[in-house]
């Protein structure tokens, strides 16, 4: 067969809407399907010639069961003779769904693939899959792990105790998320992978959503200082060094490199390697951390070679913590905003990290991006990006 190469054609997301906010009104399927339809038109590519349509979906109960990527394929029009697959990694869902594209063109399953994510926590809650299915944790596990399994939100309070993180450490963490994003909103960095969406869904003349709602231009180092304590009486993590209950989708097109340049399509950046590692669940934030480090060896490269990070910012003790335990440069992670500050729709999160790194490697002309995402019950997944210049442009655009 010979040798075959993954790269990334186009990647788009919706803007992030506030819980009860700009996309409530919209179905998740209806939404999935909006950036479906915008990544094929973007890319200009016929939906018929997709091999396959892998959406990650955390919570698929009640509006987003059924399997929602095969639902929205069907809404976005796309032909009935192309399928839809759901898939489930916690919060590293879409990271997974990509995962899987890429792997599939290199093993020769796919050509032409897309890799998408949806979550609208607005209106299928967090933990609506538990809730809907029962306790999650069987008697032989909670057997292994005797009464120390706990919510996520105790484990980012015992990361930071296992790394020394002060309360003062992660509001500035959570401060630096905001005005980062803030700064690239206002220098119109995420332009390029923002799809407007209509605010209502059944009027496409309605004014469009442009920008993700959660930035808060008017929060401070004080503000943050005076929000309580969110996991324990005593602790340092709150609402505001939190990720944010969102709404929203993103999409990514994945194909075979010589099928790309066969189609006119323009490579944009290739898939290095990948990871996937399991760490301990008690802590269950702290996986990033090997991952990381399985993708750089699997790539041959050193952390200091990766001109930019996505970590997905669960919560600030998370990616403080993988930068401790990883040397990485801060300076370089989560450049225009994380989690914190734009949002965290479950299922889209592992895809919008794509579309900003492929967009960041694009604007500051980098070469290499990595990206993690932790993930419930002790997982991570991460990924290594090479931009691909311009053939008559090797440098940013």
């Amino acid at each position: 067969m010979g040798r075959r190469e993954a790269v990334i054609v186009e990647a788009v997301r919706t803007p992030v809407g506030r819980r009860d906010g700009a996309l409530a009104r919209w179905h998740p399927v209806d939404l999935l399907a909006h950036v479906l339809r915008a990544l094929v038109e973007r890319a200009g590519v016929d939906p018929g010639t997709l091999d396959d349509v892998l959406a990650g979906c955390v919570n698929a109960v009640g509006e987003q069961s059924r399997n929602v990527a095969r639902n929205a394929v069907l809404a976005a029009g796309f032909p009935e003779r192309v399928p839809g697959v759901t898939i489930e990694r916690q919060c590293g869902s879409g990271q997974q769904a990509l995962h899987f594209a890429a792997q599939g063109v290199v093993a020769g399953a796919y050509d032409l693939v897309v890799a998408c994510g949806v979550e609208s926590m607005t209106r299928v809650p967090l933990g609506a899959a538990a809730d809907a299915h029962g306790k999650p944790f069987g008697p032989r596990m909670r057997a292994r792990y005797g009464g120390t399994l706990v919510p996520q939100g105790t484990s980012a309070e015992l990361v930071a105790q296992r790394f020394g993180l002060t309360r003062e450490a992660l509001d500035a963490f959570a401060l630096d998320s905001h005005r980062r994003a803030a700064r690239a909103r206002d220098e119109g960095r995420f332009a390029h992978e923002i799809v407007p969406v209509p605010a209502d869904p059944d009027d496409a003349s309605a004014a469009p959503v442009l920008h993700d709602e959660g930035i808060r231009d008017d929060t401070s180092a004080e503000k943050l200082a005076s929000l309580r304590p969110a996991f324990a009486a005593d602790g340092v993590v709150t609402a505001g060094s939190s990720s944010q209950i969102s709404d929203g989708a993103a999409a990514v097109l994945v194909a075979e490199r010589a099928t790309a340049e066969r189609l006119g399509l323009r490579p944009r950046a290739r898939f290095v390697a990948f990871s996937v590692a399991g760490d301990d669940p008690v802590l269950m934030l702290t996986a990033p951390i090997p991952a990381t480090r399985t993708v750089l060896e699997r790539a041959g490269l050193d952390v200091a070679a990766i001109d930019r990070f996505e970590v997905n910012e669960a919560f600030a003790s998370v990616p403080l913590a993988w930068a401790a335990a990883t040397g990485a440069d801060l300076t370089r992670t989560n450049v225009n905003g994380g989690a914190i500050a734009l949002g965290h729709p479950l299922g889209a999160t592992g895809v919008r990290l794509t579309a900003t790194l492929l967009h960041e490697l694009e604007r500051s002309g980098g070469r290499y991006g990595l990206q993690t995402i932790c993930e419930f019950g002790g997982t991570a997944n991460a990924l290594i990006l090479e931009r691909l210049p311009r053939s008559n442009d090797g440098g940013p655009r």
